[in-house]
C-alpha cells in the first residue's frame, strides 16, 4: 500500500510539474503537499495512519498539484462547469477549501484518539472543527503575506477572482468539510482504528 500511495503521489507531482501555468504560483500551492509527504515518510516508522487517512491525504495532495498546474482559476473542468452553469468564477478552490477542513479534520482525530490528547468525543469534535478552522485562517494569512510580499504575482496564487469575499468563503468552507468529516468519517475511521490495535 505504501508503495502505490508513493507512486500516485511522485507521477501526480511530475506531471504537475511538466508546463504548469505559472512556475512560482506552482510552488507555492504544491509546496504544503511536498512538506506533507516529508512528514509522512519521516514518521512512518513511529506513527503510522490508518489507510483512510493515507488515502485523504494523498487525494489532498493531488488536488494541490491540479491546483497548483492550472492554477486554481483555469482548472479546465471547472472552467467547463462555470460556463454550463453560467457561474462568475471557477470555483475549483473551493474544492481545495472544502478539503483542507474534511482532510486534516480525519487527521487530527486520528492523532487526538491514538494519543489519548482530549478525553470525550464531544471536547474533541470540538477541538477538530477549531483547528481547522484555525488551519484555514492561517492559510489565508499566509496567502495575504505572499501577496504583500510578492505583488501582484500573487494574484494567481490569492485565486480570488475578484470576488471580495474570497477569503471569509474559503474559510466557511474549511469549517463546512471538518464538521463534514467529523460527522460521516467517524464510525468507517474508528472500525480502522480498531483494526490497528
Amino acid at each position: 500500500m505504501k508503495y502505490i500511495w508513493v507512486t500516485i503521489f511522485f507521477l501526480s507531482l511530475l506531471w504537475s510539474a511538466i508546463k504548469p501555468s505559472d512556475y512560482f504560483t506552482w510552488l507555492l500551492e504544491v509546496l504544503p503537499a511536498m512538506v506533507a509527504c516529508i512528514v509522512l515518510i519521516l514518521t512512518y516508522i513511529k506513527f503510522k495512519f490508518t489507510y483512510l487517512a493515507y488515502s485523504l491525504i494523498l487525494i489532498h495532495c493531488i488536488i494541490l498539484m491540479i491546483g497548483g498546474h492550472y492554477t486554481y482559476a483555469q482548472v479546465p473542468f471547472f472552467d467547463w462547469l462555470k460556463e454550463v452553469f453560467d457561474l462568475d468564477r471557477n470555483n475549483y478552490d473551493k474544492v481545495g477549501h472544502f478539503a483542507q477542513g474534511f482532510i486534516p479534520a480525519l487527521v487530527a482525530r486520528e492523532i487526538l484518539i491514538r494519543k489519548n490528547i482530549i478525553n470525550g468525543k464531544t471536547w474533541m469534535n470540538f477541538f477538530i472543527v477549531c483547528f481547522c478552522l484555525a488551519f484555514s485562517a492561517f492559510y489565508e494569512l499566509i496567502e495575504w503575506w505572499v501577496a504583500v510580499s510578492t505583488g501582484e504575482s500573487a494574484e494567481a496564487f490569492l485565486g480570488t477572482q475578484g470576488y471580495v469575499w474570497d477569503t471569509q468563503s474559503d474559510m466557511a468552507l474549511a469549517l463546512l468539510g471538518s464538521i463534514c468529516s467529523v460527522i460521516l468519517l467517524a464510525r468507517v475511521h474508528d472500525k480502522q482504528l480498531d483494526r490497528m490495535t
